[in-house]
């Protein structure tokens, strides 16, 4: 039972759902949003306020205008993509305070967040609640 206790709580320390992540940008916390996508990508659709960071040129000279006491939550496309875990991955090894956001920008769009971009959608008000 320790092992999955330690188990949980090193997810709840390394990872942030949509909701938590909505929750957490509304009430101004110190949090920023960081797509670990291409710039490609990042055009086509994003969240709202989200910085693109792609995971291969995360360095610390990519990174030095960041404040090392801020959050950053990192994503990309969703569960079939890893980009949010190596840019999770890279920029805890330059120092930063990082979570994973869970589900990616599938899971945000399927909570019913906006996006932005030229495929950008509206939210839809149907919010997950968890």
């Amino acid at each position: 039972m320790k092992d999955q206790l330690s188990f949980y709580k090193a997810k709840l320390e390394f990872e942030i759902d949509s909701w938590d992540l909505f929750d957490s940008i509304n009430q101004g916390l110190d949090i920023k949003v960081i797509d670990a996508r291409s710039g490609e990508a990042y055009q086509l659709e994003h969240i709202p306020g989200s910085i693109n960071l792609p995971y291969r040129t995360m360095s610390v000279e990519t990174t030095q205008i960041l404040e090392k006491e801020t959050l950053y939550v990192t994503y990309c496309d969703g569960i079939g993509c890893n980009a949010s875990t190596k840019g999770a991955y890279n920029m805890t090894k330059l120092g930063f305070k990082v979570k994973e956001l869970m589900g990616g920008l599938d899971w945000w769009k399927r909570d019913g967040y906006q996006t932005e971009g030229s495929k950008s959608q509206n939210g839809t008000g149907i919010f997950c609640g968890c």
